[in-house]
């Protein structure tokens, strides 16, 4: 019984020290390979409590093995747009100003009865009150309300992303209509040299670019979309 607690004991620790060495705080906040992960630390961590015959060392090294990858998948999500969509997949835009995008649905596998409890567990009973949702790639519902108030006519916009530390996202440049050149001057304009140089940049329907560099602080500006901003 002694060498069960002991053991007991160590590996609460050395899974404790993994969890913090990953990074993140709550089930929410994880994507699906860190969430996969998690799972089976959980479960090799078992082993050699459940069973006093089995080397202490056939738990452990699987933990911090997997805690490695976990690490090892984080940093190639961040330097890499496409390993994050192979890994975590994207962000999905559910209901748009079009109403619900069945077939972003179609391409998460879920049904409308689906999207409306996500809608209600948001905090929203009624659809009609939102403009945009996406839907996370760890699962969780992103709202811009529609604004209802006569007296604030401003429309709800939706920001699309554009750069990601120092990278182009080309799929949003396209989809909405503004160029590398474009956003590069705008940049160049409040003193940054490049893209390398941005860590995060997203553009909303009426051309007001938010920038935050990597270092500095951030600035808001105006950019021209070709497509007028039709998103």
């Amino acid at each position: 019984m002694l060498i069960v607690f002991i053991k007991s004991l160590i590996v609460f620790f050395v899974v404790l020290i993994a969890v913090r060495i990953m990074g993140k705080r709550t089930l929410s906040e994880m994507q699906p390979f860190e969430l996969v992960i998690t799972l089976i630390i959980a479960e090799v961590a078992c082993i050699p409590i459940n069973d006093p015959y089995i080397p202490f060392y056939s738990g452990i090294i699987p933990i911090f093995t997997l805690c490695f990858l976990e690490v090892v998948l984080s940093f190639i999500s961040r330097k890499s747009l496409w390993a994050r969509r192979v890994i975590s997949g994207r962000a999905m835009i559910v209901i748009d100003k079009n109403g619900i995008n069945y077939g972003n649905l179609q391409k998460m596998n879920m049904n409308v009865h689906d999207l409306i409890e996500t809608v209600h567990s948001s905090g929203y009973m009624d659809i009609n009150e939102i403009e945009y949702a996406i839907i996370e790639t760890n699962g969780k519902m992103s709202v811009v309300e529609r604004m209802t108030d006569p007296t604030k006519p401003t429309p709800a916009l939706l920001p699309v992303i554009l750069v990601v530390d120092g990278k182009w996202n080309d799929d949003n440049l396209t989809k909405t209509g503004t160029t590398e050149a474009a956003v590069s001057v705008a940049l160049r304009k409040h003193g940054l040299k490049g893209v390398k140089d941005v860590l995060y940049a997203d553009v909303r329907q009426d051309g007001t670019m938010y920038v935050s560099p990597k270092k500095g602080k951030y600035f808001v500006t105006k950019i021209n979309l070709a497509k007028g901003g039709s998103w």
